[in-house]
């Protein structure tokens, strides 16, 4: 009974592809009085939009019009038998792939549309944090690379200053404890470091480890958010790659793993 008109009204249903969502918006369509149409399960448990006809009708369940609300109780099926049931198994199927055949491409041009309108959007945001990011690792590369020179020249100069001391000042019987003592020194500071860093001191490592010390800080002044800029790149990646999947046609049935897998 519609609430305003006051009259019975019928409704065709297509159980295999209509949704209820899609019952209830003709519902409000046809009686614009209506201002909350929602489905409940006879526990009490509301029925999400997404769900079949189909499935709907399987069980009882309670329509709800504005204030009013319906017990409906479906109609039982006749069990059908195994092989009716594989014949219509087999129809669905069918009708699923004919479905599919009839609107991919209409599917494809679309999401093709979507996909661009996103990466477009999403170079655009990427633009300044590009910029900045360069600029960033530009002044990080160079104090890392002053710090190893400096390291250089430091070790010049120990080195220096002990071939003096052995050489011009004093003998090596007397310098000889002193090397000892900062070789053990050296040994100790590499030690040190593997307890705080948990990593060998190895050269390239540690030459990435004071950059990204750098660069975190300098980004930390700029107000460079490092952890939006990664999901950006993230998002920018995964929809390159659905973009690839879209237009390669043996890639746009299959999931991706099995994709990565054959690449």
């Amino acid at each position: 009974m519609l609430p305003t008109r006051r009259e019975r009204c019928r409704f065709t249903v297509k159980p295999v592809v209509t949704t209820v969502g899609a019952f209830l918006r003709d519902v409000q369509r046809e009686d614009k009085g209506i201002e909350k149409a929602e489905v409940f399960a006879t526990d009490g448990s509301k029925v999400s939009h997404a769900t079949l006809m189909e499935v709907l009708l399987m069980n009882d369940f309670k329509l709800v019009i504005n204030n009013a609300a319906y017990s409906v109780s479906p109609p039982v099926k006749d069990k059908l038998s195994n092989e009716h049931a594989t014949e219509m198994e087999d129809i669905k199927c069918l009708v699923h792939r004919l479905f599919v055949a009839l609107h991919l491409e209409d599917h494809q041009i679309r999401k093709e549309r979507e996909l661009l309108q996103k990466l477009d959007h999403l170079k655009e945001e990427l633009l300044p944090l590009e910029q900045m990011k360069a600029r960033i690792m530009d002044s990080a590369d160079a104090k890392t690379s002053r710090l190893l020179w400096v390291g250089l020249a430091l070790m010049s100069t120990q080195g220096g200053a002990l071939a003096w001391l052995t050489w011009w000042v004093y003998s090596w019987d007397i310098m000889e404890p002193v090397t000892y003592f900062i070789t053990y020194g050296s040994a100790m500071a590499f030690y040190a470091y593997f307890v705080l860093t948990r990593q060998d001191y190895i050269y390239p490592d540690a030459k990435d480890r004071q950059f990204l010390h750098y660069f975190y800080r300098k980004s930390k002044k700029q107000h460079f958010n490092v952890e939006r800029y990664n999901k950006l790149k993230e998002d920018l990646a995964e929809a390159e790659e659905s973009l690839r999947r879209l237009r390669h046609p043996l890639h746009l049935r299959l999931p991706i793993q099995e994709i990565s897998n054959k690449d």
